[in-house]
């Protein structure tokens, strides 16, 4: 690595760690995540610590989402918290998290742009039109800010530092399910540092 790039590095990614906080709070009210330390469900390897909480109740998606509960819309939103305790910088843009259910099926996240598309169980139509004939269509749920605004979205990962943000499944919660992640690599070399798979219970 030159000398010009060994001294960028450290302002790219102070600007990648800043650009992260405000995307996570952007959307209405700031979100506070639980403690990493608090979470069951972890792995740590090599002095990196991976954290996941499903938000599936109609309590813990308020604190995320406000209105909304994505889970009753089909989608099952998992928070992901990950503390770099190690003396290298991580970066995060290649990672590839996959929800893997007991029965081995592995399911890709759902970008959180492309969330409000996706396509919810139907449900009765609760607000009919007074004119014969047409149907109005209701606000979709999934359009809400808080759901994209959300979303795991940090790039770099320096020394000492952590990240949060939800990636979203369409899939229902299965008791045995795992929290499978790669990707995650050394920033100055490019090299896959290793793997965490996280029993989600």
């Amino acid at each position: 690595m030159s000398l010009f790039r060994s001294k960028l590095l450290p302002f790219v990614c102070l600007a990648a760690s800043i650009s992260t906080a405000w995307a996570v709070d952007k959307g209405g009210a700031k979100f506070t995540p639980p403690s990493i330390d608090s979470i069951d469900a972890k792995q740590t390897v090599s002095d990196v610590t991976v954290a996941v909480q499903p938000y599936r109740s109609e309590s813990s998606a308020k604190t995320a989402f406000g209105k909304v509960n994505p889970y009753e819309h089909g989608i099952l939103p998992v928070l992901m918290i990950i503390r770099n305790d190690s003396k290298k910088t991580i970066r995060l843009t290649s990672i590839k998290p996959e929800y893997i259910s007991p029965s081995r099926d592995r399911i890709e996240p759902t970008p959180a742009a492309e969330v409000k598309y996706a396509r919810a169980p139907s449900r009765p139509n609760m607000n009919p039109s007074p004119i014969p004939g047409i149907r109005l269509k209701g606000k979709n749920p999934l359009a809400a800010e808080e759901i994209e605004a959300r979303g795991f979205s940090a790039q770099m990962l320096p020394p000492g530092e952590s990240a949060h943000g939800f990636f979203y499944f369409q899939t229902g919660y299965q008791r045995g399910a795992r929290f499978y992640l790669t990707g995650v690599q050394d920033a100055s070399t490019g090299q896959d540092l290793f793997y965490f798979d996280v029993p989600m219970e």
